[in-house]
């Protein structure tokens, strides 16, 4: 149920974003009277799954969910329609059009992407604001997994700053480690200021290792929850209880117990709780694992959480805002992924990897947040400046208006051609690194 959840989101999520991707060279195509021959959500070839015709405009859903398309007269582009092109040009078709009305068309999608963060960005602001977590007042200092203990910092480390520079957000200070590749971190160590200094070889660990959380903030080790068939529930821990002992080790927060109780797979235990002002020791055998079934309360009970609201109006500039520095920071993840000490092309990833960010419970701001992101994500790969993408075609125009010389259709068929493999082979290389990480 979980994996469908997934894929529905991210089938939902894909299918906003293509369709108002190909409305953004739709809409400027009608405005300068040129001809759309298609407009399909999802690629068509040889049947369709629906379709209908309006005036000039074929409308429909194809069967392949790889993106989608619309076919303009008079174009080179994925239809690889060569016998249109060897006829006299028309007054409706885009060969006949006006460079710039050309270049506005080609813009159009990636302009709507934006657009579309934007707005998404505008609405989630105003509806939920903003929560985070000042890294300030994380006072228990963080809990380190094996890859921050590599790197030099310590279970109970005060984060300062990252190269000297404060992050309010606790959160993002991982995200401010990858994209700024930080040389230093700043943290209070029993009481003194130690700097802790990262090399790119632990920078490219970061982005392989997937996750966000290699650094989490502390917190006491108390019981609030249960799953379902929890060996600590059925042995007698209750919700509230305040675990402070494992056998002969003392525990005082969350990340201990976690480290501490995988040494007894298998193996029968005493833990020792508070309960109220009595302390109780409960015996149990721990699971194959190295678990026993309890959740830790809502970290709301030990921080101190910080959050923004916004009115509409107030949203705009801040939502604009957001979306600016989506797009800055990914132009920085592209730039990791070309970088060879970080080793970032090997986290690339394809429709596993994209689907696995969407929860495994729907969750609108969640989906909205990630719609965003995607829609940013996917402004960005089709300005890239390769054949057949949009940002491929816009080179061509620029060109042409800077030169006055127009490429010969020839030359723009034989570059579609290049532009093509080349996505073929990112598209192969992305979804290839998904396949091989499921059986690692």
């Amino acid at each position: 149920m979980e994996i469908f959840i997934k894929i529905v989101q991210l089938v939902f999520s894909l299918s906003i974003l293509v369709i108002l991707h190909e409305l953004g060279h739709f809409i400027p195509a009608k405005l300068f009277k040129t001809r759309v021959e298609k407009f399909y959500l999802f690629f068509d070839p040889w049947f369709s799954l629906f379709k209908f015709k309006k005036k000039d405009t074929e409308y429909g859903i194809g069967w392949l969910p790889l993106g989608g398309y619309v076919k303009i007269s008079g174009m080179i582009d994925e239809s690889m329609d060569k016998e249109q092109m060897k006829q006299p040009p028309q007054p409706w078709e885009f060969r006949s059009k006006k460079t710039w009305q050309r270049l506005i068309i080609m813009l159009g999608g990636v302009t709507m992407n934006v657009i579309l963060a934007m707005g998404i960005y505008i609405v989630m602001l105003s509806v939920w604001g903003e929560e985070y977590l000042p890294t300030k007042n994380a006072k228990y200092g963080i809990a380190c997994d094996s890859l921050a203990l590599e790197m030099g910092l310590r279970n109970g480390d005060k984060i300062v700053s990252v190269d000297n520079k404060e992050v309010e957000d606790f959160l993002k200070i991982t995200k401010e480690i990858i994209l700024e590749q930080a040389k230093t971190i700043q943290v209070i160590r029993d009481g003194k200021p130690v700097e802790v200094k990262i090399s790119n070889q632990f920078i490219g660990k970061i982005i392989e290792h997937k996750s966000l959380d290699f650094i989490t903030p502390r917190f006491p080790c108390e019981v609030g929850g249960f799953t379902k068939k929890s060996i600590a529930e059925k042995a007698g821990i209750k919700v509230d209880d305040k675990i402070i002992g494992l056998n002969e080790t003392k525990i005082l927060y969350f990340d201990e117990f976690r480290t501490e109780i995988k040494k007894y797979k298998n193996k029968p235990v005493t833990i020792a709780a508070l309960r109220g002002k009595d302390t109780v020791r409960i015996k149990m055998t721990v699971s194959p694992e190295g678990l026993i079934g309890f959740s830790h309360k809502d970290l709301t009970k030990y921080f101190v959480f910080a959050s923004r609201e916004f009115t509409f109006f107030e949203a705009i500039p801040a939502g604009i805002k957001k979306a600016y520095t989506s797009v800055g920071d990914y132009l920085k993840n592209l730039k990791l992924i070309f970088s060879p000490d970080t080793k970032a092309y090997e986290s690339v990833g394809g429709f596993i990897a994209i689907g696995n960010i969407f929860p495994s419970e729907w969750d609108w701001q969640s989906f909205w947040g990630l719609t965003a992101f995607l829609s940013i994500m996917l402004a960005i790969m089709n300005i890239l400046p390769i054949p057949a993408l949009d940002g491929g075609h816009v080179l061509f125009l620029l060109w042409e208006i800077i030169t006055g010389r127009k490429p010969s259709d020839k030359f723009l068929e034989y570059a579609q051609y290049v532009g093509m493999f080349i996505l073929l082979a990112l598209l192969l290389f992305a979804n290839g690194n998904d396949i091989i990480k499921l059986f690692k």
